[in-house]
């Protein structure tokens, strides 16, 4: 499993746009071979701040599958003009799972 993150800064007074447009746009990740799950969150302390989270079955479920897709054109049309800066995003795999001892 790989994790993908990004963190995403909303222009200002956009973020109930966003969240919107995130509610249509989310069926189209999760409609993609690989996709296993993920989560949106808003940051406390700078509510025009969120984090994404995917966890994908592969890396190339994401860079290849996902991004070289003709729905990530949509993805990008629907979420890609709230952002500034433009995200970073990296990926991530586990080293400890959260029952680790």
């Amino acid at each position: 499993m790989v994790l993908e993150v990004a963190i995403l800064d909303v222009k200002p007074h956009q973020s109930e746009d966003f969240e919107q447009a995130f509610g249509v746009a989310q069926s189209i990740i999760s409609s993609m071979p690989g996709y296993l799950s993920h989560e949106l969150q808003r940051c406390i302390e700078k509510s025009s701040r969120y984090i994404l989270l995917v966890r994908w079955q592969t890396l190339e479920d994401h860079t290849q599958g996902f991004r070289q897709s003709e729905q990530y054109q949509q993805w990008r049309s629907l979420l890609h003009h709230f952002y500034d800066p433009f995200p970073v995003v990296e990926h991530y795999e586990s080293v400890y799972g959260g029952n680790e001892t």
